[in-house]
């Protein structure tokens, strides 16, 4: 992650992270505050978010930084490491989400996220209160 405003820092907390952890499938997959975040629908989240990136990978598979990435995820998360294994790809970034403020409860959102043109590495996501 590259740059974040204070709505989400307050509800996803990756002000926190380390910069190493700046990484939304580190977070999924590592972090114990991503399982509280999306309660039951955690892991829905997860698979979605691993066929996602999958259609990525496979433009940088012999990345040095996507190498590292998915042996940390697959030796850190037996969920990543069964589920990678199934080569999910989806495409399509858009819908509703819940998530679970550790204060204010239940929190129901738009999002959409966007690709680059240019660096198909780079993608904005985009999340609106309901």
């Amino acid at each position: 992650m590259l740059a974040w405003n204070r709505a989400a820092a307050d509800l996803l907390g990756f002000d926190r992270l380390s910069e190493a952890d700046r990484n939304i499938l580190v977070f999924m997959f590592i972090e114990p505050d991503a399982r509280r975040l999306f309660g039951p629908a955690w892991e829905d989240e997860a698979r979605r978010m691993i066929a996602l990136f999958r259609a990525t990978h496979d433009l940088f598979a012999t990345d040095p930084s996507f190498v590292q990435l998915v042996e940390r995820l697959r030796s850190s998360s037996a969920e990543f490491a069964s589920w990678w294994i199934a080569h999910d790809i989806r495409g399509g970034a858009s819908g509703e989400k819940v998530l679970a403020h550790p204060q204010r409860g239940n929190q129901r959102y738009q999002y959409a996220t966007f690709q680059a043109n240019d660096d198909p590495s780079l993608k904005l996501s985009i999340y609106t209160p309901i």
